[in-house]
């Protein structure tokens, strides 16, 4: 498929985290967020057809829903039934992968979803609290995305709250080695990042158009692995941006992204995108 030079940012990121389900097979997708839902639904729609993706009440669908509000007539895909008990099926069977948007991750891969501050009982900021992301983190694969790539965010020590099991041993649950840990792929608004540099450092994939290796090393509280030759985040093409629009008809995704630029900002401001 052709590329096409007429993307934003939002657009480029979702068919870089399509990418992380490419290989999955038939596990559950689940995209927590509008730009990773979308990024799943792409990849459902384009590299892998067996990907699962419910409704987010009680169906499993077998085409992805679109976004936002839909018209009187609009009829779901409902391919079968899919409880509660049968969620927790795939999750601790490992058949399944989520993308989800911590507010810290640390250099180990633990993330933080919970709270923000020195003093967990009066913290500074109180957030979603853990969830099922410790059992999550343990049982299947986790992608992560980052709306804003900052030392905020990639944070220099631990995670203020570690909220999710990483490549630490230190925190490991009894009888887990690192090898039991599945963490993909890392989307930000700078780059595409995963955690196959030595010793499971976060290593630079790949760089979005415009981005140097100097502001994502500037931007990251911690050392990253970054390897002779780092391509550029490949353009969306034609026929992806023509399944995300399908997807997103009302254009939710150009609300999730600070001034949502263009995906390849070599260009001059001129040539924006709307």
């Amino acid at each position: 498929m052709q590329a096409t030079e007429q993307y934003t940012l939002a657009e480029l990121m979702i068919c870089a985290a399509s990418r992380a389900f490419a290989d999955d097979g038939e596990v559950l997708a689940t995209g927590i967020g509008v730009i990773p839902r979308l990024a799943a639904s792409l990849a459902m729609k384009t590299v892998n057809p067996d990907l699962m993706m419910t409704d987010s009440e009680a169906y499993l669908l077998s085409e992805p829903n679109p976004l936002g509000p839909r018209e009187d007539d609009f009829v779901q895909a409902n391919e079968t039934w899919m409880g509660f008990s049968r969620i927790f099926d795939n999750v601790w069977s490992g058949r399944r992968h989520a993308m989800v948007g911590p507010t810290q991750i640390d250099r180990f891969g633990q993330a933080n979803i919970s709270a923000l501050g020195s003093d967990y009982q009066r913290p500074k900021v109180q957030m979603l609290g853990v969830r099922g992301f410790p059992g999550n983190s343990i049982s299947h694969a986790n992608s992560f995305f980052v709306p804003s790539h900052n030392p905020r965010v990639f944070v220099s020590g631990e995670c203020d709250m570690v909220a999710s099991v990483g490549f630490n041993p230190a925190r490991l649950p009894k009888g887990y080695s690192t090898d039991d840990i599945d963490i993909r792929l890392v989307i930000t608004d700078l780059c595409v990042m995963d955690w196959q540099g030595p010793e499971h450092q976060l290593r630079l994939v790949s760089l979005h158009p415009g981005v140097s290796v100097d502001t994502v090393i500037a931007q990251t509280g911690f050392a990253l692995h970054i390897p002779d030759d780092v391509p550029l985040t490949p353009a969306p093409t034609a026929a992806q941006l023509a399944i995300i629009r399908q997807l997103d008809p009302h254009n939710l995704r150009g609300a999730q992204l600070k001034d949502n630029p263009p995906g390849d900002r070599r260009t001059s401001a001129a040539e924006s995108v709307q």
